[in-house]
């Protein structure tokens, strides 16, 4: 995501609490998943969470990209 891409965004984000929750939600799973990466051993039950972490925070960028698409 270019620059230019990040200011709408952020534009976008001000009227819209849909679209604001959801950068939100990127920033937290994102913020889970580098804690998950950074210890030396995850349980299978850690590694299952881990995955759902990623897909999660996978979803809520498809989301994000489709708002920015509907905008440009």
């Amino acid at each position: 995501m270019n620059a230019q891409e990040k200011a709408l965004l952020d534009k976008l984000a001000q009227t819209n609490p849909e679209l604001k929750a959801l950068m939100e939600e990127h920033r937290n799973l994102d913020v889970k998943l580098d804690e998950m990466n950074k210890r030396p051993y995850l349980s299978p039950e850690d590694d299952l969470e881990r995955k759902k972490i990623q897909k999660a925070k996978l979803n809520a960028k498809d989301k994000i990209h489709g708002f920015l698409e509907a905008n440009k």
